[in-house]
């Protein structure tokens, strides 16, 4: 049987036990499945446990960067992305599936970014993941971020995209919602952008521009943001489905089983009770 878990600073509301269980027992392993919640400053003193106390486990919000110095290997998109979800224990192996994740979102709701032209709102973790990923698509990507320092030092590590000071009403093929606004305690509150007219919040005028709307955010599953977006008409996503096929990417690393797509899909199917 695996041992596993996830760790975060509160992981009380997590869906990672019940997503991976599932996922797993699906794929043929049976396992365990904990949620580990630690106060950040107290990290340091509970990493080394546990690489002896599980097979392998998941890492989210805020210690991606964290367990790095633990590892002896980073491989894939933990290189690029300086962040790691997914542990092997006993060979200290870090491992990304974000940007997977987020792929195959797309790629299963239909969303083809080749050649488009798309706006990302937010560069932090999962902004710069984003655009990582979106750029080796062959997107044509502008980002957007009010952190000018942020946006920089994302510019000039990863370059091939458009840093944005200010964001005009201009036509989007998708924009994407990677700042984290509208979950949590800013839920019904749209991001904000720096325009020439001021910072206002997102609105009508940009998303009725767009063909797309994508937030990463699932819960609530319809932010403001899709809301306002699906009431002009536009395609909207969720990241629900991301959530589930980066579990799904980190389940066949644990298994060292060769990731397939539709198979992926077909879980996820399953997972939602028959509902894409």
């Amino acid at each position: 049987m695996l041992k596993l878990c996830v760790i975060g600073k509160d992981v009380s509301q997590s869906q990672s036990p019940a997503m991976h269980t599932f996922l797993l027992n699906k794929m043929g392993a049976d396992c365990s499945y904990e949620a580990v919640s630690i106060p950040p400053a107290e990290f340091s003193a509970h990493a080394e446990a546990l690489f002896t106390a599980y097979d392998a486990f998941n890492v989210t919000i805020p210690f991606k960067g964290d367990i790095m110095p633990y590892l002896t290997s980073i491989e894939g998109d933990a290189k690029a992305f300086g962040a790691v979800n997914t542990v092997l224990s006993k060979e200290r192996r870090g491992f990304n599936t974000d940007g997977l994740g987020f792929m195959l979102m797309l790629e299963n709701a239909g969303v083809n970014v080749a050649g488009k032209s798309v706006l990302v709102l937010g560069t932090g973790g999962a902004g710069r993941s984003c655009i990582k990923k979106l750029m080796e698509h062959g997107a044509l990507v502008s980002a957007y971020e009010r952190d000018a320092a942020r946006l920089n030092a994302v510019w000039e590590e990863f370059g091939g995209f458009t840093p944005l000071r200010e964001v005009e009403a201009k036509p989007y093929d998708v924009i994407f919602n990677c700042t984290g606004i509208g979950m949590h305690n800013t839920v019904g509150m749209m991001p904000s952008v720096r325009t020439a007219a001021g910072e206002i919040p997102v609105g009508r005028e940009l998303l009725s521009l767009c063909d797309t709307a994508v937030d990463l955010i699932y819960v609530p599953a319809q932010s403001e943001f899709l809301r306002i977006a699906d009431a002009l008409g536009k395609k909207t996503v969720n990241g629900a489905s991301m959530l589930f096929y980066q579990a799904y990417y980190a389940d066949c690393i644990y298994l060292g089983k060769t990731p397939d797509a539709a198979e992926a899909k077909g879980y996820y199917i399953q997972y939602q009770g028959g509902k894409v």
